[in-house]
């Protein structure tokens, strides 16, 4: 399924209930740029990866570009896609929604990275500032993977923009806490 065809399903199902329907054999059609901008990511931005979160999972893209780089220690979430995620990586995703992080589900943990890739951009603007703080909460640092120019993180969400690697209009934004 092509970018455009995704988009005409937003608009046919919205966009949740795109994922209630298809989550289980969603692909992201960008996969080979997602590995590109990962391995870019990881070259440049020495990151720290003992133990990463594969937020917003789909189908496993981020996961296994980190894996073939070696990073292992890796947990993933997506209320939707963790049928795909599971068939294509054979490890468990868990099934917290953005809503579910914004109200604290995930303040017991603490991950040395998070990665959410091709989803913050679909999340109603009102959520975010809770959602982005929760999640500064739990990690010092956060790459956002994104085929737009948004979201546009504030710093008193608890996240301060460092650096953006650009792959064929898709984004790689690295940011970290205060």
């Amino acid at each position: 399924m092509n970018k455009k065809a995704i988009r005409k399903e937003y608009e046919a199902y919205s966009v949740q209930g795109f994922y209630e329907k298809f989550g289980d054999e969603y692909r992201n059609p960008h996969e080979p740029i997602i590995k590109r901008i990962i391995e870019e990511s990881v070259n440049k931005w020495q990151l720290n990866y003992d133990r990463v979160l594969d937020l917003a999972c789909g189908s496993g893209e981020v996961t296994l570009a980190l894996q073939t780089l070696g990073v292992t220690n890796i947990d993933a979430i997506d209320p939707y896609t963790y049928n795909a995620y599971y068939q294509r990586t054979g490890k468990q995703a868990e099934i917290y929604t953005f809503e579910d992080i914004a109200t604290g589900v995930l303040t017991d943990r603490h991950y040395s990275l998070i990665v959410c890739s091709f989803a913050l951009h679909l999340v109603t603007e009102s959520r975010l500032p809770l959602l982005l703080y929760q999640l500064s909460l739990i990690a010092d640092t956060m790459v956002i993977v994104t085929p737009h120019k948004r979201p546009q993180l504030k710093a008193e969400w608890g996240w301060i923009f460092l650096d953006e690697i650009i792959i064929e209009r898709v984004r790689s934004w690295l940011f970290q806490t205060p």
